[in-house]
C-alpha cells in the first residue's frame, strides 16, 4: 500500500504544476520556466539528501551500465517541459492538465513493445477511452475542426514523458536522490542553455525564486515519489495513478484561475474519467493477484526429491504481500511434479 500512495501523492504534487505555471508565464519565458522547474527540482532533493542521509545510503547507486537511461531521461526531460509550457501559454491550464492524461497512453504503449511490459485488456480499452478524451480536447470546436496548436504541444510533451518513464523505470532501483539530483540538474541547465540561445529575458529574481520553489514540490518531490513507486509496481502501473493529477490540475485552474468548462471540455472529461477509471482497477486487480511457491519433499528410491511449484491466483481476503499456505489435491499436484528438477542423493 506505500507503493500505491507514493504514486497518488506524485500525481498530487505535479497537478500542483500546470495551474500554477499558468500564472507564472506571464513574467517568465517558456524554456526559462521549464529550467527553472528542473532546477529546482534538482537543487531541491540534493538539499533533502542531505538532511535525510541514511535513506540516501540505502540504495545502490548508478554504475557506468546505467548512463544510456540516464542520458535519454536527461534529453527527454529537457524536451517534454519546454514542450508543455508552450503548450499551457497557448492554451488553457484546464485542458493541459486534462491531456497530461495522454502521458499514461504513451507510457503504456512503449512499455509493452519495447520493455515487454504486459498489457490487458481492460488496461487496453482504458487507453483507447483516454485517447479519445485526448483527441476530443485537441480540437477547439466542432464547427472548426481545427486543431488547437496548445493541445498537441502538450501530447508531445506527454509521449516525451513516456518514453522518459520508461528509461526511468529501468534504473528506478537504484539510488532515487541521484536519479533526481540528475534529471533535474542537467535536464534543467540544458533547458537554460536553451532559453538563452532563444534570447528569452531573465525574471525578476522573485519570479526565479517562485519557479524554483514549484520546481521542488510539482517536480522534485513528484518524481521523487514516483521513481520509488516504479521500482515496485513498473512504468505502466505508475503512470496509472498518475491518472489522479490531470484531474486535480484542472479543479485548480477552474477554483483559481476562473476558467470556463466549455460542453466539448465536460463531455471529454467524461471520457477521461471512465478511462482513468478502467486503469486504476487494472491496476489494482492484477497487483492483487500474485505468484507463490510451494515446496514439497519425498523419497523416491533411495533418493529426496524437492519440487518448487509456482503458480498465480488471487484472493478475496489476503493482500498482495500477505504469505499464507493451503493444501491441494493431489490431482492438482501430479501435473506439476512431472516436471521436477535433477534429484539430490542423501
Amino acid at each position: 500500500m506505500k507503493t500505491i500512495l507514493y504514486a497518488f501523492l506524485a500525481a498530487v504534487f505535479y497537478a500542483i504544476n500546470i495551474p500554477a505555471s499558468k500564472v507564472l508565464l506571464r513574467d517568465v519565458g517558456p524554456t526559462t520556466m521549464a529550467a527553472l522547474l528542473y532546477l529546482g527540482a534538482g537543487i531541491g532533493i540534493a538539499i533533502l539528501s542531505l538532511l535525510i542521509a541514511n535513506d540516501r545510503k540505502a540504495s545502490a547507486p548508478l554504475t557506468r551500465r546505467d548512463m544510456p537511461f540516464v542520458v535519454g531521461m536527461v534529453v527527454l526531460d529537457i524536451v517534454a517541459p519546454i514542450f508543455l509550457m508552450l503548450g499551457i501559454r497557448y492554451g488553457t491550464s484546464a485542458n493541459a492538465s486534462l491531456l497530461g492524461n495522454f502521458e499514461i497512453v504513451a507510457t503504456t504503449v512503449i512499455a509493452l513493445f519495447v520493455f515487454k511490459e504486459a498489457v490487458s485488456k481492460r488496461l487496453w480499452i482504458a487507453i483507447a477511452l483516454i485517447t479519445l478524451a485526448s483527441i476530443l480536447l485537441s480540437f477547439e470546436g466542432t464547427d472548426s475542426f481545427r486543431f488547437s496548436y496548445g493541445s498537441l504541444l502538450v501530447i508531445a510533451a506527454t509521449v516525451c514523458w513516456g518514453f522518459e518513464n520508461n528509461c526511468t523505470r529501468n534504473i528506478a532501483s537504484k539510488n532515487t536522490y541521484e536519479i533526481v539530483v540528475l534529471k533535474g540538474v542537467f535536464s534543467g541547465l540544458g533547458a537554460l542553455a536553451i532559453a538563452v540561445i532563444r534570447h528569452e529575458a531573465m525574471p525578476s529574481l522573485a519570479h526565479v525564486a517562485a519557479a524554483l520553489a514549484l520546481g521542488f514540490v510539482a517536480y522534485g518531490l513528484s518524481i521523487f515519489l514516483y521513481v520509488r513507486a516504479q521500482n515496485t509496481l513498473g512504468a505502466a502501473k505508475t503512470s496509472a495513478y498518475y491518472a489522479v493529477a490531470p484531474f486535480v490540475g484542472a479543479l485548480l485552474s477552474f477554483v483559481l484561475l476562473k476558467e470556463g468548462l466549455s460542453w466539448m471540455y465536460l463531455a471529454a472529461l467524461g471520457v477521461m474519467v471512465a478511462g482513468a477509471a478502467l486503469v486504476v482497477v487494472d491496476t489494482l486487480v492484477r497487483h492483487h493477484t500474485h505468484p507463490h511457491q510451494h515446496t514439497f519433499t519425498h523419497f523416491h528410491g533411495g533418493y529426496v526429491h524437492t519440487h518448487t511449484i509456482t503458480h498465480t491466483h488471487g484472493h478475496g481476503h489476503f493482500g498482495a504481500d500477505d504469505t499464507h499456505s493451503h493444501r491441494h489435491p493431489s490431482a492438482e499436484l501430479e501435473p506439476e511434479l512431472l516436471n521436477h528438477g535433477k534429484a539430490t542423493m542423501t
